[in-house]
This record gives C-alpha cells, structure tokens and sequence, in this order.
C-alpha cells in the first residue's frame, strides 16, 4: 500500500468517524468471504458501514480525531470496523443476531456508543437497549397522557351536564304536564 493509499484510508477513516456515534471494533479471524458478505448485506440494511481496516491506520485516523484512547489495546489481531450513524446501537443488534447464528466466526472486541466505550463481552447488553426511536415515543406517550386525562375529565364533565341539564328538562316538562 503506498503513502497516498494509506493517506486516503486514514481520510475516510477519520470522516466516518467524526460522522458516526457509534463504533464496533470486531475480530473476524474465523469468517469466511460468504459469511462477511452476508454480514456487510446486513449493515448495508440497516445503513450501517462495515469495512477491514489495518490497526495502525485506524490508530492514526482515532488519534486525528481523538477521543478514542481507551480503544488503542483493542487494536490488535485482525479488525473489521463498524461505523454507526443514526442509530448507535442497531449494530450492536445485527452483530448478536450474526453471531448467534455463526458462533466462533467473530467476536466483538469494543464498543463505542457516543464515545462511552464497552468492551465486546458488553454486547448482550447493548443490543437489549431500546431504539432511539422506542425511546421517543416513550418520551412522548408520557408527556400525551396527561393531556389526554385532562381531556377525558373536561369530555366527562361535559357528558355529566348534559345529562343533568336533560335530566331537569324532562322533569319540568313531567311537572308541567
């Protein structure tokens, strides 16, 4: 690889990263070219980038950006990066899923979720999280249901006048009669 490759990784490397909230460093030693097409057809779903990158050109490009010391001791072996951009966390579900299917042909080393680092055995846990949007509507549920009682109350008090209004109608007009 000459210099102006290696420049042009590092490049793109430090673009995806300063783009990205979430990252995964995986060790995929065992995996077979099939398998990581399928997986990269997964990330590509979900419209997450998966790429091979070389240790000390991933270092370089995590020390332009900074912010990522504590992921240099898991720059060893061979390592596949994912870089997340909207969802930090939809990674960490395709790569349980992966995983589960094809045990001992990768292995997640670290996790970067909004440069908050887990190491890989912290995968489980990441993958329970609720989505981005999950947590939206949550949010919004909580704040509507108020309102909503409130809603329901004033349309009640308002069915309960009728009622009684309807009610003394008819009893005046039975007195009346």
């Amino acid at each position: 690889m000459t210099k102006e490759q290696k420049a042009k990784v590092i490049e793109e490397t430090v673009e995806k990263l300063q783009r990205s909230n979430g990252l995964y460093l995986a060790n995929f030693s065992g995996l077979t070219v099939e398998k990581a097409n399928a997986l990269r057809s997964e990330f590509f779903k979900v419209g997450v980038d998966y790429k091979v990158i070389k240790n000390t050109l991933l270092k370089r490009a995590l020390q332009e950006v900074g912010g990522y010391d504590d992921v240099y001791p898991y720059l060893v072996d061979q390592t596949g990066v994912v870089f997340a951009y909207d969802d930090p966390i939809q990674p960490a579900r395709t790569l349980k899923d992966f995983i589960k299917d094809n045990e001992n042909m990768l292995s997640v080393k670290v996790c970067v979720v909004e440069k908050e680092v887990f190491d890989g055995s912290r995968l489980e846990e990441l993958a329970s999280m609720p989505t981005r949007d999950d947590l939206i509507a949550s949010i919004v549920g909580s704040i509507a249901a108020p309102s909503q009682g409130i809603a329901g109350a004033i349309n009640a008090v308002m069915r309960d006048l009728v009622y009684v209004v309807g009610a003394i109608e008819k009893k005046k007009q039975e007195q009346a009669a």
